[in-house]
């Protein structure tokens, strides 16, 4: 009997979380998704990943915090060192999504009103009266910093968004405060997250605490991480992650993973 798939409606975020309606009846039956297996190093030891349910969240890599024009770079921190990740994510990025993984930018965007940011938050990016802080113009002037929509709050030139990525904005250090984060996640199926980006003492490790909070596998892969802060803070970020919310592997590691799992399919 031929089947007629042309009257068949979907409902849903993904195919894996969608109804469907055809011919008078609604079925609540989500599809089956197959595994993708990868085996992963991590500095704990061996990881076996599902990649039809893993998503890479790429924090802060844009156009405010790593170009040498940005908000960052006008507040003299040097984007030498927030652009630390952007080789290993060139090489990275093209190679997870090809093997199945989906991509997260997760990008500071703030409304231009700053009506749903603390006073804490306020003024922790500006200090002072004569400070540059969210939302504000900077002497060379791209628009107003960090602001959803504007020049600031792009992905830098160098990691362009793919059209499969997914883009969130946050409003906080963690991407899971006073945004669609963690309803994006579960609405595609995803359990476990592997974070790059920047700054790890800071958006890095907020968003994943939170995540492992929240019930999802974490991977921090420390050689896609960059800070300003001095090293020990790292190497205390490191532990805190292994010991407490997730594992430590690299990018260098995920990709020889990635080449195996090519090599197998």
């Amino acid at each position: 009997m031929k089947n007629d798939h042309s009257n068949i409606t979907a409902y849903g975020p993904h195919p894996s979380n969608a109804w469907q309606q055809q011919d008078g009846v609604i079925s609540l039956v989500r599809a089956a998704v197959q595994p993708n297996l990868l085996t992963l190093t991590s500095d704990q030891g061996a990881l076996e990943l599902d990649l039809a349910h893993s998503a890479m969240i790429v924090v802060d890599m844009q156009n405010d915090f790593c170009h040498p024009e940005g908000w960052f770079a006008q507040k003299g921190i040097s984007t030498r060192i927030t652009r630390r990740p952007v080789p290993r994510l060139r090489q990275l990025l093209p190679s997870w999504r090809h093997a199945g993984g989906r991509v997260i930018w997760l990008n500071w965007g703030i409304r231009a009103d700053r009506m749903n940011l603390p006073p804490i938050v306020h003024f922790m990016g500006k200090r002072s009266a004569a400070g540059i802080g969210y939302g504000d113009h900077s002497p060379i002037d791209h628009g107003p910093a960090v602001v959803q929509g504007q020049w600031g709050a792009q992905n830098i030139a160098e990691l362009p968004a793919e059209p499969e990525d997914i883009r969130v904005f946050k409003h906080r250090l963690s991407g899971f405060w006073d945004n669609e984060l963690d309803a994006v996640l579960r609405g595609q199926g995803i359990t476990t997250l592997l974070f790059a980006g920047i700054n790890t003492d800071r958006c890095v490790f907020s968003t994943l605490q939170d995540a492992a909070f929240l019930g999802y596998d974490c991977i921090l892969l420390r050689d896609a991480c960059a800070t300003p802060s001095p090293a020990y803070v790292s190497r205390a970020i490191h532990f805190l992650v292994a010991q407490c919310h997730g594992f430590v592997a690299t990018a260098a590691a995920l990709n020889t993973a990635i080449a195996s799992h090519h090599q197998e399919s």
